[in-house]
């Protein structure tokens, strides 16, 4: 459960540009930041609080118009995510070498958020730059055994074993047998 608290009010933006000055809501909703101290024995002073203001001429309720504004931040979140990886390279000269791009991102940014999923819950919401340093750029030694088995040295104590092995495990072993 969320302790976040909303509030409105009545504001005029860009007043300093005459004659282009905005009358609309500011929708405030403010977070409680958690303590990771207090387990510990160390409770705080005072409450510290994230806040995230919204400037709308929305005709829905607050919290209403507020809900719709954090909807944006998912998609808005994917094209950082895009950005920050594949499409750093963009645009090229050639538009067949955007188009070859723009396929190749999001064929791995799904294929990459589904080995996030599978991986832990972590994983299923962490950005794709923790994903390719957690999931896919893996510190492991490889090492092959007689008739092709391929064996995965990871590292002792490696934090991300057990995410890596349930991904691993749900794409590369088959399937458990029905019986009929």
């Amino acid at each position: 459960m969320s302790d976040a608290e909303v509030a409105e009010t009545r504001y005029i933006a860009f007043t300093s540009r005459k004659g282009q000055a905005v009358t609309a809501r500011l929708i405030v909703r403010r977070v409680k930041r958690l303590n990771e101290q207090a387990g510990r024995g160390q409770d705080e002073l005072f409450a510290s609080w994230r806040y995230y203001p919204t400037f709308t001429d929305s005709p829905y309720a607050m919290l209403q118009a507020e809900e719709q504004h954090r909807d944006h931040a998912v998609p808005e979140q994917v094209n950082a995510d895009l950005i920050d990886g594949p499409l750093a390279h963009m645009p090229s000269g050639s538009f067949a070498a955007n188009a070859a791009w723009l396929t190749l991102a999001a064929l791995t940014h799904n294929l990459l958020r589904a080995t996030g999923c599978l991986a832990s819950a972590f994983h299923a919401k962490a950005r794709g730059a923790t994903l390719r340093r957690q999931l896919i750029a893996v510190p492991a030694r490889i090492a092959r055994h007689g008739r092709g088995q391929v064996i995965f040295h990871l590292p002792e104590h490696w934090s991300w074993q057990q995410a890596w092995t349930n991904a691993f495990t749900a794409t590369c072993h088959p399937p458990p047998a029905h019986a009929a």
